[in-house]
């Protein structure tokens, strides 16, 4: 963590966000497959409603600390909905099974993938968009150089403490964060609600 700190620091205009906010500890969450199913189950609903539906999800399964590929992938549709699962979600939650149980995500050990590998089997699963990818790459396997570009916060904390306007320029100025661009994104991230206006 010292030497992401002092790569971060480098950056004049990052030193301030790191002051008001602190250190950050950063913990992996698995397993995996029930951490997508989770960002599923959270896509486009408050926080609140995200809880909710998770825990009745889980609660199908009792007989499990965490549901599996199979199991999720052999719950009835009508269950899912049951339980405050939308329509499409229970398609996006079936087809992630499919994948991690018979599919391109079978067997697969994401620790020997590079980002853009997984990003790339992550996105062509139907309900996986980019931005639900980086974050599991940020947050479940603690990758260490993720920039969300396109996520609303980091863009909105790039034009306040940055003066970047353009996607390019935010994109450019992450460079200099390099190889530790995940931390720096959590520093903006926490720095807006931290640092209020």
């Amino acid at each position: 963590m010292t030497d992401a700190l002092t790569v971060l620091r480098r950056d004049r205009a990052m030193r301030p966000l790191i002051d008001a906010v602190g250190s950050i500890e950063l913990r992996g969450h698995r397993p995996y497959f029930w951490v997508l199913c989770c960002a599923i189950l959270a896509q486009q609903v408050s926080g609140a409603a995200a809880r909710t539906i998770i825990g009745r999800v889980r609660a199908l399964y009792p007989r499990r600390r965490f549901p599996d590929p199979r199991s999720v992938r052999s719950t009835p549709a009508k269950k899912l909905r049951a339980a405050g699962v939308s329509r499409q979600k229970a398609r996006y939650l079936h087809a992630l099974a499919e994948a991690f149980e018979v599919g391109d995500l079978s067997g697969v050990r994401f620790s020997r993938l590079s980002d853009d590998e997984i990003l790339e089997r992550l996105t062509a699963i139907v309900g996986i968009g980019r931005w639900t990818a980086e974050m599991f790459l940020m947050f479940s396997m603690r990758r260490p150089d993720i920039f969300p570009v396109g996520d609303l916060g980091i863009r909105r904390g790039m034009e306040r403490y940055f003066d970047c306007s353009s996607v390019v320029e935010m994109v450019e100025r992450a460079e200099r964060w390099r190889p530790y661009r995940t931390l720096a994104s959590i520093y903006i991230w926490r720095a807006q609600a931290a640092m209020p206006v």
